[in-house]
């Protein structure tokens, strides 16, 4: 037999529930879930990144964009200018975090990870603690989740003064290609590696599919330009990036980059 005391009880919870159903969705908990993908492609091979006329070469850029002298493509899977690693390298022992850098001395960031929209922030909040900082050494950079933090935080880095480090076994790719070009002076080992890859935006056209005298291309060719590359080579490397689709990566050497920009 069900007490009274009992009885009121299930009414109530009855009619909470009942409340719950009917309650408009905003006022309703919402549960997040996040899901890791992986991809993986088949290699289809190098892409020519330069008119369709068998060549290898763009109009007047030609000596910039023989296509046999850079390197082989890759075939990493990608997203809005990211290419996912399997593994982040170590940062080591760091005095402080923020986001995706690390403060391992007075002068020294290390960075691993993704561009989000936070890490501007993060940077700008780095910098205000530790205002002495010069090096920003790139370890494992996949690239950026926001694509406008990502330039608002390549141009803090120009503004910073700092200088760009890519040290041996490192790896820039997608996005954070644009965060080590920020550097008032560039470095890379000899083994260091860039993946480049075209861009996508939220319907999922790239760069391709759209016209060429799209107001669209102007930002990135700004940037490249802004970052001390002549209009020629801001181009050409702007045509080498989009030669290779979205979900593709394409490796390019220390010595590729420097056809398109002065390291120190």
């Amino acid at each position: 037999m069900v007490s009274p005391s009992a009885f009121i009880r299930t009414l109530i919870v009855a009619a909470f529930a009942a409340i719950l159903a009917f309650a408009p969705a905003h006022a309703q908990q919402v549960v997040t879930v996040t899901t890791t993908v992986t991809w993986t492609y088949e290699d289809a091979g190098d892409e020519d990144f330069g008119t369709d006329d068998g060549t290898g070469y763009i109009d007047e850029n030609a000596a910039l964009l023989d296509d046999e002298g850079l390197a082989e493509s890759a075939d990493l899977g990608a997203t809005r200018r990211y290419a996912p690693s399997a593994t982040l390298a170590t940062l080591g022992r760091a005095r402080a975090n923020f986001g995706p850098f690390a403060v391992v001395d007075d002068t020294t960031i290390r960075m691993a990870g993704d561009v989000t929209s936070a890490t501007p922030r993060q940077f700008a909040a780095m910098m205000a603690a530790y205002p002495h900082l010069k090096r920003l050494e790139m370890v494992d950079c996949p690239g950026s989740l926001d694509e406008e933090a990502n330039l608002i935080l390549a141009r803090a880095i120009r503004r910073a003064g700092l200088e760009t480090v890519v040290p041996s076994g490192g790896s820039v790719r997608s996005g954070a290609v644009e965060l080590w070009l920020a550097g008032s002076t560039r470095r890379a080992a000899p083994d260091a590696e860039f993946g480049v890859h075209s861009w996508a935006d939220e319907t999922g056209r790239e760069a391709n599919d759209y016209p060429a005298n799209d107001p669209v291309h102007a930002e990135y060719l700004g940037y490249y330009r802004e970052m001390g590359m002549d209009d020629a080579r801001a181009r050409a490397f702007y045509a080498l990036t989009n030669s290779t689709p979205f979900d593709d990566v394409r490796y390019l050497t220390r010595d590729d980059m420097a056809r398109f920009v002065t390291l120190n």
